[in-house]
């Protein structure tokens, strides 16, 4: 059984993250991350980048990063990490909660 990732969001992201199936232990994982997540630490870290893209922009990537992450895990690669699967999860979590309270930050 797989848990949903869901936030009130633009459309087709909206459908994107309503999409999203992910062991509910890796969701519970990323829940409790959420609280300690800092924007400019963490998403800065995840995206390589000196500079913060805005909420959606961020979003697209993170998902597209954690997609991938989640494709080594069901193959069952040895280069798939389970720390960075978790991370992604909290950032794409906590990015679209700052997103569905501040819309006009595509």
């Amino acid at each position: 059984m797989t848990a949903p990732i869901t936030a009130p969001l633009i459309p087709d992201l909206r459908q994107t993250l309503e999409a999203l199936r992910r062991p509910p232990l890796l969701v519970r994982a990323a829940r409790f991350g959420v609280q300690d997540y800092s924007r400019k630490r963490d998403l800065k870290r995840l995206l390589r980048t000196p500079d913060l893209p805005r909420p959606g922009a961020a979003l697209f990537q993170l998902i597209e990063m954690e997609a991938d992450q989640d494709a080594l895990r069901r193959a069952g690669e040895a280069t798939y990490i389970l720390t960075r699967q978790i991370d992604l999860l909290i950032a794409i979590m906590a990015e679209s909660r700052l997103l569905s309270r501040a819309p006009n930050l595509h």
